[in-house]
């Protein structure tokens, strides 16, 4: 009989057991903190270029990096074609604007690249655009076209990485969590160099006499350079150099009327927002517009 009431006897222990959450209960699993956050403007950005950065960020959301892993943008986002609902918008190809299926992914590319930046993540790959771009200052930008060009990072920690990607109002936000925790880091940027941009001055015959139109504003040449300031609790904070970027210099172009430009240097005093090294003029064979939105 013994032998008979051990097996059942025991069984309704486990029962008892489990009722009492003794056996049954499971301890939470670790609950991920935001690591690092970053965010960028949509302001000035056209209705294309704010659509493929937001599809482009649907695909990046719920990205997990292993502890170290690497991650590749190309490899989770790409490619960024029609069949996937990507529009033709605005987007930077050696240098000069054209239409393109999936202009504006790099501003998520760029938002991630901040976001990784700030959480101490290794980066193994960037590019910078050919030309600043109006939602990231110069240095902090990474470009990305498929497949050649990558924005790839190393996970340092001892822990998976969660990338969280989505919109909030007028503004593209990545946040990287994970259950382990960081270093606190800030990112600094110091402007090395400052080329001012020359102007160059077609005449034009549908312009009035003396009449003076500014076809492209220009902008000055710039050599930046990034740190990451890492904040540890052992000790002083400690300055690490990420990336000497050099964006060249775009020409002032100036029209002015077939008359009336013996006056120029005095309207060009007006409108110019550059100290310019040089004025000169420019044949009709010579190219004009150059375009910077990205």
């Amino acid at each position: 009989m013994r032998s008979r009431l051990g097996p059942a006897l025991a069984f309704g222990l486990l029962l008892l057991a489990c009722a009492a959450g003794v056996f049954c209960a499971r301890s939470p699993a670790p609950r991920q903190a935001p690591v690092a956050a970053y965010t960028t403007s949509f302001f000035g950005r056209s209705a294309g270029q704010i659509d493929n950065a937001i599809r482009a960020a649907h695909a990046l959301d719920g990205a997990v990096v292993p502890p170290g892993g690497e991650f590749s943008f190309n490899k989770r986002v790409g490619p960024w074609t029609a069949d996937r609902g990507y529009r033709r918008a605005p987007v930077s190809y050696d240098g000069e604007l054209t239409l393109a299926t999936g202009g504006g992914v790099c501003q998520l590319s760029t938002t991630l690249y901040g976001a990784a930046l700030l959480a101490g993540m290794d980066v193994l790959e960037r590019h910078r655009h050919f030309w600043p771009v109006s939602y990231a200052r110069p240095g902090l930008d990474a470009a990305v076209a498929y497949p050649s060009i990558d924005l790839r990072f190393r996970n340092p920690l001892p822990a998976a990485v969660k990338i969280a990607a989505r919109r909030s109002g007028q503004q593209l936000v990545v946040e990287l969590l994970s259950t382990a925790s960081a270093d606190r880091c800030a990112i600094e940027t110091e402007r090395l160099a400052l080329h001012p941009p020359a102007t160059l001055v077609r005449r034009e015959q549908r312009l009035a006499p003396g009449e003076m139109l500014v076809a492209n504003r220009g902008q000055p040449g710039r050599e930046v350079a990034v740190y990451r300031v890492r904040h540890t609790a052992a000790g002083k904070p400690q300055r690490m150099l990420i990336s000497v970027d050099t964006y060249p210099t775009l020409n002032r172009i100036v029209k002015v009327g077939p008359e009336g430009a013996e006056d120029l240097a005095s309207h060009l005093s007006l409108a110019n927002e550059f100290a310019e090294p040089e004025t000169r003029w420019l044949s009709v064979e010579e190219p004009g517009l150059i375009q910077t939105e990205q």
